[in-house]
């Protein structure tokens, strides 16, 4: 797998509602296999998909959409030993579990973190983040 990014949450269901179009047109610049979302993402887009009530149908079909785009990283062994590190340096972040997974699994990686919350990444040693919705 040759990524270059991968998206945290929020950024995929900017990409999935086509909101704000700056994220889209990102996107859009990226060759096929750039980018990818950890399979932990997955779970999270999972669950807020189910938890959609009326929506749901068309909110798996964004998903699947989504999908034929971005190839789902899973979350191996290599993104389990960055976690043991990222977790201890960050003890004190108690509510941002998937978050500490997200980390590990980008920086096991050595890819590039795509999110618009920034200060739930602060503090990663060697995580480098963008935020395509401000452009940084």
């Amino acid at each position: 797998m040759n990524a270059r990014y991968m998206l945290d949450t929020n950024i995929c269901i900017y990409l999935m509602k086509h909101q704000p179009p700056q994220v889209r047109a990102r996107f859009a610049e990226c060759f096929v296999g750039d980018v990818v979302i950890s399979a932990i993402t997955l779970a999270e887009l999972e669950f807020g998909v189910a938890c959609s009530g009326p929506s749901m149908a068309r909110n798996q079909a964004a998903l699947e959409s989504l999908l034929d785009d971005i190839m789902v990283a899973p979350f191996e062994a290599g993104a389990a030993r960055a976690y043991g590190p990222s977790r201890a340096a960050h003890r004190e972040r108690q509510r941002d579990a998937l978050d500490k997974l997200i980390a590990s699994h980008a920086l096991s990686m050595g890819v590039t973190l795509v999110t618009n919350h920034e200060a739930d990444f602060r503090g990663y040693d060697g995580l480098i983040v963008e935020n395509w919705v401000n452009g940084h």
